[in-house]
């Protein structure tokens, strides 16, 4: 036996009956040799590691655009950070850890420079819409590598409804949904804190009296709800009642004091004129896209190009070629 069907069989002998084993994986857009050694979602896992949408994520904003720091979280530091709770969430229940692993390192392959507000920018100008979901999806199906991932259909549904109304198919996806909130919630609050846009003593006190008052307190509270919560037979993936409110309270005090018209979000409209400005050049002007864009472009389909292109740059990246593009450039006098 090799080494992978040996680490299937310990799935069946060790998973719970609800977890998504890989062997029973409804397999990929193109049907391809299996590894020798890796499941199918350990492949996955790996395929998104070692990708250029992988490494560009530590240069993308989270919700800080260009922190003068070294400690505030990128969306790659997010990135790990979702994993690391769905992880630990999907071992506790007996769940499938490589399944959820996979989709919160994919996850957000999609987004936008300066996070949520390229997203906004995008989507105002790009005519049939932009949500980083769907352009992640886009991402592992198409865009990396110019032919996509080829990643198993579960790992693809939990990137897509990673977020939305659609619950993933997978309770291993439903986990990473709401890893993403967790994680987000809880490590926003400590980079507002630390940048002096809040103070903890401003965080609603029946929200500390229910989760706790430390960052580690709340993100253990959360955790060890979701693991004691799901360990029944439960048709999806949620937390308690008690929990869940003063999860979504404290959510609800983010939005109100941080992702809107804080002094954190001062920059957006600068960022939101660089991504617009940036699509609308390239849009009329797509030879001067890379060569590996230009050569996608046709009369019907140079938008979703330009948007591919716009979406997939870091924050400095974008910043660079909109100097180019868009401010008078120094020159010299030969001698």
């Amino acid at each position: 036996m090799d080494i992978r069907l040996h680490a299937e069989e310990l799935e069946r002998q060790v998973l719970s009956s609800r977890a998504c084993l890989s062997s029973s994986s409804r397999g990929r857009l193109k049907a391809e040799e299996e590894c020798s050694v890796r499941t199918a979602f350990q492949r996955d896992r790996d395929r998104i590691i070692h990708s250029k949408s992988y490494r560009r994520l530590k240069h993308k904003t989270q919700v800080f655009i260009i922190p003068e720091g070294d400690h505030y979280r990128t969306r790659l530091t997010h990135t790990m950070e979702v994993a690391q709770i769905a992880r630990t969430v999907a071992r506790a229940l007996r769940l499938n850890e490589d399944l959820a692993e996979a989709i919160a390192l994919g996850h957000d392959l999609g987004h936008t420079p300066f996070g949520h507000a390229g997203e906004t920018a995008l989507n105002e100008v790009f005519k049939p819409g932009f949500k980083h979901n769907e352009q992640s999806l886009r991402v592992v199906d198409h865009l990396e590598g110019g032919r996509g991932l080829n990643l198993t259909w579960e790992v693809r549904d939990g990137i897509l409804h990673h977020t939305g109304p659609v619950q993933p198919a997978t309770l291993e996806g439903q986990i990473v949904k709401i890893a993403d909130r967790v994680a987000y919630i809880n490590h926003d609050i400590d980079d507002a804190i630390r940048g002096g846009v809040i103070t903890a003593e401003q965080i609603p006190a029946d929200c500390i009296a229910v989760l706790g008052k430390e960052h580690r307190e709340r993100i253990n509270a959360m955790v060890m709800d979701l693991i004691y919560n799901n360990r029944s037979e439960v048709p999806a993936i949620g937390m308690s009642p008690v929990i869940q409110e003063a999860t979504d309270k404290l959510r609800n005090f983010m939005f109100e004091n941080v992702y809107i018209g804080s002094e954190a979000k001062t920059e957006e409209s600068k960022a939101c004129h660089v991504v617009q400005h940036l699509y609308k050049y390239f849009v009329k002007n797509q030879d001067t896209l890379p060569a590996e864009y230009l050569s996608r472009t046709g009369p019907e389909n140079t938008d979703r190009v330009v948007c591919d292109y716009i979406a997939g740059m870091t924050d400095n990246f974008a910043i660079r070629i909109y100097q180019r593009y868009f401010l008078p450039l120094p020159w010299t006098v030969r001698p």
